[in-house]
C-alpha cells in the first residue's frame, strides 16, 4: 500500500479506537457509584470509613475512574485495532506466533488486577493502617487518595503479570534467548525490587507483594523460552532433514 493508503487506514483505526473508549467511558461514568462502592469494600470490611472532603472531589473522582476503567476494559479494542493495522504486513506463521500473545495481554493483565484486588489490597489496608496507627485514632480515608493508591497498584500488579507476556514474545522472535536471561537473573531481581519502590506505595508490603511475582514470572518465562527454543530446534532440525531428501531424490 501506498503511505498515503497507510496513513487513511491508521487514522481509521485510531478513530475506532477512540469511538471504542469514549463508549466504554461514557457507561463507566454512569455506573461510578456502584463501580467504586466495589473498589472500596475491602477497607469496608475492615471497618474503615471513606469521606469526601471538597465539594467537586467526587467528581473528580468519578472521572479519573471512568477515565482508567474504560482504558482497562477498552484494552482488547484498541489492542485489536493495532492488530488489524499491523496484521497485513506480517507473514502467515508471523501472524500465528504474534496471536497468542495479544490474547494473553489483556488476560494477564486482568489476572494482576484480580490478585491485587483480592489479595493485596485487603492485606495491605489492614496491615498499614493497624501496625502503624496508633489504635485509639478514628480511621478514615480519603475517597481520591484512596482511588490514587487503588489505580496505582493495578497498574503495578496488571504490569507485573504482563512481564511472562512480554519475556516469552521476545523469546519466540528471537530478540532475547533463554541463556541471556539466566545470565541476567541477578539483574532482574534488582530490577524487580526497583521496579515495584517506583510503581507501589512507599511501604515494604506493597513493594514485596509486586516484587516476589516479578521474580517468580520472570522464572516462568525462562521456563516458557526453553520450551520454545527446543520446539524451534525440533522445527529447524526437521526442515534440515526434509530439504535433505528433497535434495537427495
Amino acid at each position: 500500500m501506498p503511505l498515503l493508503d497507510h496513513l487513511i487506514e491508521l487514522r481509521k483505526r485510531l478513530i475506532y479506537a477512540l469511538v471504542g473508549f469514549m463508549a466504554v467511558f461514557f457507561i463507566t461514568f454512569y455506573f461510578a457509584k456502584p463501580i467504586f462502592s466495589f473498589l472500596i469494600q475491602p477497607a469496608l470490611a475492615d471497618g474503615y470509613k471513606v469521606i469526601v472532603l471538597d465539594i467537586f472531589e467526587f467528581f473528580f473522582v468519578t472521572v479519573k475512574l471512568s477515565a482508567f476503567v474504560s482504558l482497562i476494559v477498552g484494552f482488547p479494542l484498541i489492542a485489536s485495532q493495532i492488530w488489524l493495522f499491523v496484521a497485513p504486513g506480517l507473514y502467515r506463521h508471523e501472524r500465528r506466533a504474534f496471536l497468542p500473545f495479544l490474547v494473553a495481554t489483556p488476560f494477564m493483565f486482568y489476572a494482576g488486577c484480580a490478585v491485587m484486588y483480592y489479595i493485596v489490597m485487603p492485606y495491605v489496608i489492614n496491615f498499614m493502617l493497624t501496625q502503624y496507627a496508633p489504635a485509639d485514632i478514628e480511621k478514615t480515608l480519603r475517597s481520591s487518595d484512596y482511588l490514587e493508591r487503588v489505580l496505582q497498584l493495578v497498574f503495578a500488579f496488571g504490569f507485573a503479570f504482563e512481564v511472562p507476556v512480554l519475556l516469552t514474545l521476545l523469546v519466540r522472535v528471537g530478540i532475547v534467548t533463554v541463556e541471556g536471561l539466566r545470565s541476567k537473573r541477578r539483574y532482574a531481581v534488582v530490577v524487580a525490587f526497583v521496579v515495584a519502590a517506583v510503581l507501589t506505595p512507599p511501604d515494604v508490603v506493597s513493594q514485596f507483594a509486586l516484587a516476589v511475582p516479578l521474580i517468580a514470572f520472570y522464572e516462568l518465562s525462562i521456563l516458557i523460552g526453553r520450551w520454545i527454543e527446543r520446539k524451534r530446534e525440533a522445527e529447524d532440525k526437521k526442515a534440515e532433514e526434509e530439504e535433505a531428501k528433497a535434495a537427495g531424490s
